[in-house]
């Protein structure tokens, strides 16, 4: 787990069950108005992220690809949205957009996977999570902080997960 730089962290992952725990580690710090871009090939564990993110931000609902739908939300007890949007099928920033990103982000916080496709649509503060297939059972995961509350999230998730 070496450190890049302060705004980033990198872990390998050695099952997708170490990679759900990765993303319930960071769930627990998420909060309305968050961005959170997951970005990665097919198969490198987006969603099986996200799904680690729901369950700890206190998700009720099954955590489910959102690929055909563009976005799905997730309820938390207590009240509140975790909105888990999928860009791939989108033409751009435009119809990411179009969909009220700000409003999205108003009412809850928001996964993208494939945030790549609408770069110029996502606000300039955000957390990116690179997500890279190492091998069958390894994944490289490199978080990086965009902004100072990001810095902060970051800086909570280190300590949770590595201790300190």
């Amino acid at each position: 787990m070496p450190i890049l730089d302060p705004n980033s962290v990198e872990f390998f992952s050695k099952s997708s069950d170490q990679t759900k725990r990765l993303g319930s580690r960071l769930g627990t710090s998420l909060s309305v108005g968050d961005v959170i871009c997951l970005s990665g090939n097919l198969g490198s564990g987006k969603t099986t992220f996200v799904q680690g993110l729901a369950n700890g931000w206190g998700s009720l609902d099954l955590v489910t690809s959102p690929t055909f739908v563009i976005i799905n939300q997730y309820r938390k007890a207590g009240g509140g949205i975790l909105h888990h949007m999928d860009a791939y099928r989108l033409s751009g920033a435009i119809d990411a957009i179009d969909l009220d990103m700000d409003q999205i982000i108003s009412t809850g916080a928001l996964v993208i996977e494939w945030p790549e496709l609408i770069r110029s649509a996502l606000p300039q503060n955000h957390l990116w999570i690179d997500l890279t297939w190492v091998n069958e059972f390894q994944r490289r995961i490199v978080f990086t902080a965009k902004g100072i509350h990001y810095k902060e999230i970051l800086n909570e998730f280190r300590k949770k997960t590595f201790g300190g």
